[in-house]
Protein backbone atom coordinates (compact mmCIF):
# COMPACT_ATOMS: atom_id res chain seq x y z
CA UNK A 1 0.00 0.00 0.00
CA UNK A 2 1.24 3.44 -1.01
CA UNK A 3 -1.83 5.67 -0.14
CA UNK A 4 -3.16 5.78 3.14
CA UNK A 5 -5.41 8.19 5.44
CA UNK A 6 -3.25 9.47 8.59
CA UNK A 7 -4.70 10.42 11.80
CA UNK A 8 -2.71 12.61 13.87
CA UNK A 9 -4.06 13.31 17.33
CA UNK A 10 -4.64 16.85 19.41
CA UNK A 11 -4.87 14.98 22.41
CA UNK A 12 -6.30 16.56 25.52
CA UNK A 13 -4.23 15.02 29.09
CA UNK A 14 -7.75 14.02 31.42
CA UNK A 15 -8.03 13.43 34.77
CA UNK A 16 -9.36 9.92 34.38
CA UNK A 17 -11.41 8.26 37.34
CA UNK A 18 -10.46 4.63 36.81
CA UNK A 19 -8.70 2.73 34.66
CA UNK A 20 -11.96 1.33 32.86
CA UNK A 21 -12.60 5.02 32.08
CA UNK A 22 -9.21 5.08 30.26
CA UNK A 23 -10.09 2.40 28.17
CA UNK A 24 -13.56 3.97 27.04
CA UNK A 25 -11.28 6.86 25.91
CA UNK A 26 -8.66 5.52 24.30
CA UNK A 27 -11.21 2.97 22.29
CA UNK A 28 -13.73 5.88 21.53
CA UNK A 29 -10.69 7.82 19.71
CA UNK A 30 -9.16 4.67 18.06
CA UNK A 31 -13.12 3.91 16.47
CA UNK A 32 -13.13 7.77 15.68
CA UNK A 33 -9.98 7.42 13.18
CA UNK A 34 -10.85 3.99 12.14
CA UNK A 35 -14.64 5.38 11.16
CA UNK A 36 -12.89 7.96 9.20
CA UNK A 37 -10.54 5.55 7.38
CA UNK A 38 -7.26 6.12 8.77
CA UNK A 39 -4.46 3.26 8.39
CA UNK A 40 -2.42 4.70 10.57
CA UNK A 41 -3.17 6.63 14.18
CA UNK A 42 -0.52 9.04 15.98
CA UNK A 43 -0.75 9.88 19.48
CA UNK A 44 1.46 12.60 21.32
CA UNK A 45 4.90 12.36 23.40
CA UNK A 46 3.97 11.60 27.18
CA UNK A 47 0.20 11.94 26.72
CA UNK A 48 0.24 8.35 28.70
CA UNK A 49 0.86 10.76 31.97
CA UNK A 50 -2.69 11.48 32.46
CA UNK A 51 -2.41 7.56 34.05
CA UNK A 52 -0.88 9.09 36.80
CA UNK A 53 -4.78 10.35 37.95
CA UNK A 54 -5.49 6.96 38.79
CA UNK A 55 -3.33 7.19 42.04
CA UNK A 56 -3.86 10.00 44.02
CA UNK A 57 -0.57 9.17 46.33
CA UNK A 58 1.52 10.27 43.60
CA UNK A 59 -0.23 12.25 40.84
CA UNK A 60 0.96 15.66 41.93
CA UNK A 61 4.41 14.01 42.18
CA UNK A 62 6.86 14.61 39.52
CA UNK A 63 8.89 11.24 40.46
CA UNK A 64 6.37 9.44 41.49
CA UNK A 65 4.00 9.74 38.37
CA UNK A 66 6.68 7.79 36.44
CA UNK A 67 6.41 4.68 38.70
CA UNK A 68 2.59 4.86 38.26
CA UNK A 69 2.50 4.69 34.34
CA UNK A 70 5.66 2.52 34.24
CA UNK A 71 3.96 -0.06 35.86
CA UNK A 72 0.68 0.26 33.72
CA UNK A 73 2.41 -0.01 30.52
CA UNK A 74 1.70 -4.06 30.40
CA UNK A 75 -2.18 -2.88 30.59
CA UNK A 76 -1.79 0.09 28.01
CA UNK A 77 0.50 -2.28 25.47
CA UNK A 78 -2.08 -4.48 25.75
CA UNK A 79 -4.92 -2.45 24.85
CA UNK A 80 -2.83 -0.98 22.58
CA UNK A 81 -2.33 -4.05 20.62
CA UNK A 82 -5.97 -5.48 20.95
CA UNK A 83 -7.38 -2.24 19.20
CA UNK A 84 -5.01 -2.23 16.21
CA UNK A 85 -5.47 -6.18 15.58
CA UNK A 86 -9.39 -5.04 16.04
CA UNK A 87 -9.28 -2.65 13.74
CA UNK A 88 -6.56 -3.69 11.47
CA UNK A 89 -4.77 -0.36 12.08
CA UNK A 90 -1.21 1.07 12.86
CA UNK A 91 -0.86 2.90 16.13
CA UNK A 92 1.69 4.78 17.37
CA UNK A 93 0.96 4.73 21.05
CA UNK A 94 1.51 7.83 23.60
CA UNK A 95 5.05 8.15 24.55
CA UNK A 96 5.38 7.07 28.58
CA UNK A 97 7.90 7.02 30.65
CA UNK A 98 9.22 3.59 31.27
CA UNK A 99 11.68 2.28 34.00
CA UNK A 100 14.11 0.19 32.57
CA UNK A 101 15.45 -0.32 36.44
CA UNK A 102 16.38 1.31 39.84
CA UNK A 103 18.28 4.46 38.20
CA UNK A 104 17.27 4.31 34.70
CA UNK A 105 13.89 6.08 33.17
CA UNK A 106 13.59 6.21 29.22
CA UNK A 107 10.95 7.82 27.57
CA UNK A 108 9.23 5.26 24.60
CA UNK A 109 6.91 5.39 22.04
CA UNK A 110 5.43 2.37 21.07
CA UNK A 111 4.22 1.22 17.20
CA UNK A 112 1.95 -1.20 16.96
CA UNK A 113 0.91 -3.49 14.18
CA UNK A 114 -2.23 -5.08 12.37
CA UNK A 115 -1.14 -8.11 13.98
CA UNK A 116 -0.60 -6.89 17.33
CA UNK A 117 2.87 -7.11 17.33
CA UNK A 118 4.87 -4.26 19.19
CA UNK A 119 8.10 -2.12 18.27
CA UNK A 120 9.74 0.25 20.26
CA UNK A 121 11.34 3.77 19.38
CA UNK A 122 13.15 5.70 22.41
CA UNK A 123 13.48 9.74 22.55
CA UNK A 124 17.57 9.99 22.36
CA UNK A 125 17.80 13.68 23.26
CA UNK A 126 16.69 15.11 25.79
CA UNK A 127 15.31 18.38 27.16
CA UNK A 128 16.35 20.42 29.87
CA UNK A 129 12.85 19.42 31.47
CA UNK A 130 13.56 15.91 31.43
CA UNK A 131 17.32 16.15 32.06
CA UNK A 132 17.09 18.43 35.03
CA UNK A 133 13.85 18.15 36.55
CA UNK A 134 12.57 14.31 35.72
CA UNK A 135 16.33 12.27 35.16
CA UNK A 136 15.11 10.82 32.05
CA UNK A 137 17.97 8.59 29.98
CA UNK A 138 18.23 9.06 26.55
CA UNK A 139 17.84 5.69 24.42
CA UNK A 140 20.53 4.54 21.50
CA UNK A 141 19.96 4.17 18.37
CA UNK A 142 17.45 4.91 15.28
CA UNK A 143 14.98 2.51 14.07
CA UNK A 144 13.02 2.03 10.70
CA UNK A 145 9.92 0.36 10.90
CA UNK A 146 8.87 -1.94 7.57
CA UNK A 147 5.55 -1.99 7.30
CA UNK A 148 2.62 -2.97 5.10
CA UNK A 149 2.34 1.51 4.54
CA UNK A 150 6.26 1.64 3.95
CA UNK A 151 8.58 2.45 5.83
CA UNK A 152 8.33 4.41 9.25
CA UNK A 153 10.47 6.26 11.75
CA UNK A 154 9.64 8.02 15.04
CA UNK A 155 11.37 11.54 16.32
CA UNK A 156 9.69 12.26 19.28
CA UNK A 157 9.54 16.09 19.85
CA UNK A 158 12.90 17.42 20.58
CA UNK A 159 14.71 14.57 18.50
CA UNK A 160 13.11 16.32 15.42
CA UNK A 161 14.88 19.29 16.10
CA UNK A 162 18.29 17.46 15.31
CA UNK A 163 18.79 16.70 11.70
CA UNK A 164 21.17 13.91 11.85
CA UNK A 165 18.86 11.87 13.67
CA UNK A 166 16.30 12.26 10.67
CA UNK A 167 18.93 11.59 8.21
CA UNK A 168 20.05 8.12 9.33
CA UNK A 169 16.63 7.00 9.09
CA UNK A 170 16.06 8.46 5.44
CA UNK A 171 19.23 6.78 5.23
CA UNK A 172 17.36 3.80 6.39
CA UNK A 173 14.44 4.37 3.76
CA UNK A 174 11.95 5.82 5.92
CA UNK A 175 9.28 7.68 4.07
CA UNK A 176 7.36 9.01 6.97
CA UNK A 177 9.07 10.55 10.02
CA UNK A 178 6.25 10.51 12.96
CA UNK A 179 6.97 12.97 15.65
CA UNK A 180 4.88 12.96 18.46
CA UNK A 181 4.90 15.60 20.72
CA UNK A 182 4.35 17.28 24.46
CA UNK A 183 4.84 21.47 24.32
CA UNK A 184 4.16 24.20 27.17
CA UNK A 185 4.41 27.18 24.80
CA UNK A 186 3.87 28.12 21.54
CA UNK A 187 7.71 28.59 21.36
CA UNK A 188 7.91 24.94 22.18
CA UNK A 189 5.29 23.71 19.64
CA UNK A 190 6.90 26.08 16.78
CA UNK A 191 10.14 24.69 17.59
CA UNK A 192 9.09 21.44 16.96
CA UNK A 193 6.93 22.25 13.79
CA UNK A 194 9.88 23.88 12.42
CA UNK A 195 11.80 21.10 13.05
CA UNK A 196 9.60 18.93 11.58
CA UNK A 197 8.94 20.74 8.17
CA UNK A 198 12.75 21.25 8.40
CA UNK A 199 13.10 17.59 8.40
CA UNK A 200 10.42 17.09 5.42
CA UNK A 201 12.20 19.08 3.33
CA UNK A 202 15.81 17.57 4.19
CA UNK A 203 14.55 14.18 3.80
CA UNK A 204 12.04 14.83 1.14
CA UNK A 205 9.65 12.76 3.15
CA UNK A 206 6.41 12.86 5.02
CA UNK A 207 5.95 14.01 8.75
CA UNK A 208 3.49 13.94 10.93
CA UNK A 209 3.30 16.01 14.61
CA UNK A 210 0.61 15.19 16.62
CA UNK A 211 0.92 17.16 19.97
CA UNK A 212 -1.06 16.98 23.34
CA UNK A 213 -3.58 20.18 24.23
CA UNK A 214 -5.14 21.44 27.22
CA UNK A 215 -4.69 22.07 30.73
CA UNK A 216 -3.71 19.38 33.54
CA UNK A 217 -3.16 21.28 36.45
CA UNK A 218 -3.41 18.45 38.77
CA UNK A 219 -0.52 16.60 36.86
CA UNK A 220 3.38 18.56 36.84
CA UNK A 221 4.83 17.12 34.04
CA UNK A 222 2.38 17.87 31.87
CA UNK A 223 0.09 21.18 32.93
CA UNK A 224 -0.09 23.03 30.16
CA UNK A 225 0.36 21.45 26.64
CA UNK A 226 -0.10 23.53 23.43
CA UNK A 227 -0.37 22.50 19.89
CA UNK A 228 -1.72 21.66 16.91
CA UNK A 229 -1.63 18.51 15.08
CA UNK A 230 0.32 18.62 10.96
CA UNK A 231 0.92 16.54 8.08
CA UNK A 232 3.98 18.18 6.14
CA UNK A 233 5.75 17.14 3.16
CA UNK A 234 8.35 18.82 0.71
CA UNK A 235 7.40 22.01 -0.72
CA UNK A 236 8.23 20.21 -4.71
CA UNK A 237 6.64 18.52 -7.10
CA UNK A 238 7.98 15.65 -9.84
CA UNK A 239 6.86 14.36 -13.36
CA UNK A 240 6.59 11.25 -12.30
CA UNK A 241 5.13 10.67 -9.04
CA UNK A 242 3.30 14.01 -8.33
CA UNK A 243 4.07 16.19 -5.67
CA UNK A 244 2.94 18.44 -2.20
CA UNK A 245 1.28 21.19 -1.18
CA UNK A 246 2.97 24.57 -2.96
CA UNK A 247 3.58 25.39 1.44
CA UNK A 248 4.50 21.77 2.33
CA UNK A 249 1.43 21.70 4.59
CA UNK A 250 -0.64 18.44 3.66
CA UNK A 251 -2.98 18.47 6.89
CA UNK A 252 -2.87 20.86 10.11
CA UNK A 253 -5.34 21.26 13.04
CA UNK A 254 -6.79 24.46 15.14
CA UNK A 255 -4.60 24.71 17.63
CA UNK A 256 -5.36 23.79 21.13
CA UNK A 257 -8.45 22.25 20.21
CA UNK A 258 -8.87 18.13 21.23
CA UNK A 259 -9.55 16.54 17.56
CA UNK A 260 -7.99 14.03 15.12
CA UNK A 261 -6.55 15.70 11.82
CA UNK A 262 -6.73 13.79 8.52
CA UNK A 263 -4.40 13.61 6.09
CA UNK A 264 -3.60 11.47 3.05
CA UNK A 265 -0.55 10.06 2.49
CA UNK A 266 1.44 8.63 -0.93
CA UNK A 267 5.00 7.10 -0.48
CA UNK A 268 4.80 6.69 -3.70
CA UNK A 269 5.84 10.90 -4.01
CA UNK A 270 8.32 10.23 -1.29
CA UNK A 271 10.32 7.94 -4.29
CA UNK A 272 9.02 10.23 -6.82
CA UNK A 273 10.50 13.28 -5.66
CA UNK A 274 13.55 11.72 -4.49
CA UNK A 275 14.66 10.26 -7.82
CA UNK A 276 13.00 13.64 -10.10
CA UNK A 277 12.33 16.52 -7.36
CA UNK A 278 12.74 20.16 -8.51
CA UNK A 279 15.63 19.87 -5.98
CA UNK A 280 17.33 16.43 -4.55
CA UNK A 281 18.30 17.43 -1.15
CA UNK A 282 18.69 13.80 -0.06
CA UNK A 283 21.11 13.28 -3.16
CA UNK A 284 23.09 15.85 -2.26
CA UNK A 285 23.18 15.36 1.30
CA UNK A 286 27.04 14.41 1.24
CA UNK A 287 28.02 17.52 -1.24
CA UNK A 288 27.50 19.46 2.45
CA UNK A 289 31.01 20.54 4.13
CA UNK A 290 31.44 18.09 7.08
CA UNK A 291 28.67 16.02 6.46
CA UNK A 292 30.04 12.70 7.56
CA UNK A 293 29.15 8.95 7.47
CA UNK A 294 26.08 8.40 9.86
CA UNK A 295 25.79 5.16 12.24
CA UNK A 296 22.85 2.79 10.63
CA UNK A 297 19.60 2.85 11.20
CA UNK A 298 18.05 -0.60 12.82
CA UNK A 299 15.60 -1.89 10.18
CA UNK A 300 12.65 -3.53 12.57
CA UNK A 301 10.33 -5.63 10.56
CA UNK A 302 6.77 -4.78 12.13
CA UNK A 303 3.82 -6.79 10.21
Amino acid sequence: MTRFTVAAAQYPIDSLESWDAYVAKLTRWVEEAVAAGAALLVFPEYGAMELSSLDPATMGDLAGSIDTVSALLPQVDALHADLARRHGVYILAASAPRRDDARTVRNAARLFAPSGAMATQDKLVMTRFEREEWAITGGEGIKVFDTALGRLAIAICYDSEFPLLARAAVEGGAHVLLVPSCTDTLHGYWRVRIGSQARALEGQCYVVQSPTVGEAPWSPAVDVNRGAAGVYGPPDAAPVGGGMPADGVVALGEEGVAAWVYGVIDTAHVDGLRAQGGVLTVAHWSEQPGAGALPPAELVPLR
